[in-house]
Parts: structure tokens; sequence; C-alpha cells
């Protein structure tokens, strides 16, 4: 029987935590065997789990980059900004990478971690979750088989949910493009792939874009309300309430996200989260941030052959983490609607549903992106255990092209006009 796949985590928050579920689960095919994060109850929390020895446990990932090459892969799940550093470090050490997406905040640096790869011989897999969706992998199977013709339009949603950008992007991480990055590569740098994917090797030949911060503003901000939910005397009249959102959740005894990332050094209890609400960001009034990011956005894309698409990013959604899709045929109409896919044939006048078996371990924490993290670490595990990288779904230089496509997106946002885009000369 072969070894398992040994892994070093650098970053054990909340992606970092969902990726290594896969060493319990399959303990045969993937070991954790070393962790390094800054924060030392992330860190401890990890360790005890997967029972990973003290001296290769560290604050920094340089000291694993400063040791010898003691693993197979590294998952690297630090924040957006501290993503170009440690990749190309580690991947010069021979490690095969796993990379949190976006793949990193500027084009520059994501040019050299491909190039880092590339040169290294390792497998560079970028954490675009969605392509290993069972159902959205369906949707790629049927385009190539022909279902809907040549494919004339894609349409597709991203719907981010109300307090799922209240949470990330207003209150959280990804508020504020100077600590982290913009919108459309933070959230929606995986709906950008999907139709770079789809469009099937055909080029984005040019781009345009519009959107806007809206509501989450202080003009917007209610007569009474305090600068803090807890303080609040108007707090149960918004949709946007921490002690909703929160301690509300808590209470009910649910201590995943979103509730488990606002108590970064404690076990989330009632007691944790309303001190993280009294003095920590996830509990200031969403009209008093620092945010800045866009919570709406479209982008329209010209593809080779005539293709056009249209990609529209909405905060203001009930639905938490969904994405809807038409793709419109020369032949026929594929609709999804996030649950099943349906095709219209336009000879036959018929529709024919698709379903999909969504089957994971059910120790697998099904969270935001649902059985797509559990299949995503599978391919990558089996990539790096065979030394096929043609087992996971894009390598580095794919990656890029659609990474490209996203800052032309916002380029052409901020320039307010279309921009034609670049030839892939890497």
């Amino acid at each position: 029987m072969p070894s398992p796949v040994r892994v070093i985590v650098v970053g054990a928050g909340s992606r970092g935590e969902t990726y290594s579920d896969y060493a319990s689960i399959h303990p045969e095919r993937m070991q954790v065997v070393g962790i390094a994060d800054p924060r030392s109850f992330a860190r401890s929390k990890l360790q005890k789990r997967h029972k990973v020895a003290d001296e290769n446990t560290f604050d920094d990932w340089s000291c694993v980059a400063e040791r010898e090459k003691f693993a197979d892969a590294v998952f690297i799940c630090t924040p957006d900004r501290l993503h170009k550093d440690p990749t190309v470090a580690l991947a010069r050490k021979g490690y095969h990478i796993l990379l949190e997406k976006p793949m990193a905040v500027t084009l520059e640096d994501c040019r050299e971690i491909a190039e880092a790869c590339i040169q290294s011989g390792v497998i560079l897999t970028v954490c675009h979750v969605l392509r290993y969706d069972p159902v959205i992998s369906k949707i790629k199977t049927l385009i190539d088989c022909g279902v809907v013709g040549d494919v004339i339009h894609i349409q597709h949603f991203s719907l981010v949910g109300f307090y799922h950008f209240a949470h990330s992007f207003v209150r959280g991480n990804w508020r504020n493009e100077a600590e982290s990055s913009f919108a459309l590569l933070a959230k929606s740098c995986h709906d950008l792939d999907l139709i770079h994917h789809w469009a099937g090797g055909r080029r984005c030949i040019k781009v345009s874009s519009f959107g806007s911060l809206s509501h989450f503003r202080k003009e917007n901000k209610p007569r009474g309300a305090a600068n803090r939910c807890l303080d609040c005397s108007v707090e149960s009249n918004c949709p946007y309430s921490a002690k909703k959102i929160y301690l509300d959740r808590v209470k009910e005894g649910w201590v995943r996200w979103p509730v488990s990332v606002i108590c970064s050094n404690s076990v989330p209890d009632i007691e944790s989260v309303t001190e993280a609400l009294k003095t920590g960001p996830y509990g200031r009034c969403v009209y008093e941030c620092d945010n800045d990011v866009c919570s709406n956005q479209v982008v329209n894309m010209e593809f080779e052959g005539g293709l056009t698409a249209s990609f529209t990013m909405v905060a203001f959604t009930e639905e938490i983490g969904e994405r809807k899709t038409s793709i419109c045929g020369s032949r026929g109409e594929l609709s999804y609607n996030g649950k099943e896919i349906n095709v219209f044939d336009f000879l036959t006048q018929t529709s024919t549903k698709h379903t999909v078996h969504k089957n994971v371990p059910g120790a697998f924490y099904l969270g935001p992106h649902g059985v797509a993290d559990y299949h995503l670490v599978d391919a990558f595990i089996s990539a790096v255990a065979s030394e096929d990288p043609l087992l996971i779904q894009l390598g580095p230089k794919e990656t890029l092209a659609s990474h490209r496509l996203v800052f032309e997106a916002e380029r052409a946002r901020l320039e307010n006009r279309v921009v034609f885009c670049e030839t892939d000369h890497d």
C-alpha cells in the first residue's frame, strides 16, 4: 500500500482547517505533518487534531522554507496578500502546492508564481473549487458532448448573500482593497474561471465592467443606530445585525462558519462571541466600517468566434454562495438553478433534467462550497501521489489566463472603458 501524501498546512484558518479535514477521513491517503501560523490558538488547534510534532509546528512559513524538505506538498491558505512569497519559496524547495484562491493580488505576482512552479516542476493547484463541484463538472461534460451545439452566449450569476457579504466584505477580511484585494478577485475569480473554462479554449478579446459599493455607506446608517450592534437601539430592525448573524446562531449551537471566524483566539461560545462583538471588527455597524469593495458588479466579455458572456456578482440575495447559469447554443439552452441542470433541445423541443449525486464522506464539512472542497483536495492528493498533474482541473498556465481576465475586467471598471485583452505571452 502506498504511503500517504505528507502535507504541511501554511495558514491554519477556516480554509486550511477545512482542506486538512481530508486527512482525518483518509489517513491512508494524506497525513498532516507540519503547520505554520502566527496565531497560537489556530496553530495549536490544528496541531492537536492531526497530532503534529512540536518540531514541525511554526509561527512563520519562512521556518518551513529554511528546513530541509520534510513533506510532499504544502497547502497555502494565508491571507490573499501573503500568497506569493511562501508559494514561490516552497515551490523552489520542491513542494507541490495547493494554493487558496486568488492566486495573488497582482498579475505580476501571479506570473511569478506560475513561473516558479513550472521551472521547479511541481504541481500547482489554485483552489478554484467550483470546477470540482460534480454539477459544474457535468455542465462542462454536456457542453463538450454538444447538447447545446455551438456555445453562443453564457450568462452567469454569483449570489453572494446578504449576510455573507456583510460578514466577509463589510466587516471581515476582504472588506478593504488595500488590506486584501478587490471583490471581483477575492470573491469571483471562481466565476470568471468557470466562464473561461466553458468557453472551451477561446480567448477573451475584450471586456467591460461596471459596479460600485452600494448601501453599506455611512450616509445610509439608520437614525439612532449605534456604532456597535450590541449597543444599538434599532438593531432588531436591521437585517445585518451582528447579534442575528453570530450571537443568535451560537445560542442555537452553531459554531462553524461564520461564527468560528470571529473567535480566532478561542472556542466560539456565547461568552467568547459576545466579547468578540463588543470589541472586534465583526461587532461593528455595517454603516461604520472601513469597507470599500464593490457590492455589485457586472462583467461583459467577447471571446474569439463571437461568443459573448455576461457575469453578475451581487451581495443582496437570499441565497448564500449560490450560482445560476444559462448557456445558449445553436441547438439548445442549458440552465442551472444552483441545484439541477436542465437542457432544452431546439430540434425536439423537449427538456431533459440532469441531476448529479454529490456524495462525500459525512465527516467532511459541507460549507459554502458544498462538496467541491472535498473533490478538490481528493484530486490534488491523487495527482501528487501518482505524480500526474493531469488529474487536476487546471495547471499554472490556464490559472494565469483566467486570473488575467479578472484583472482586465477590473481595469475596465476603474477606467470606465472597454479593455482589449492582452494575448497570452507567458
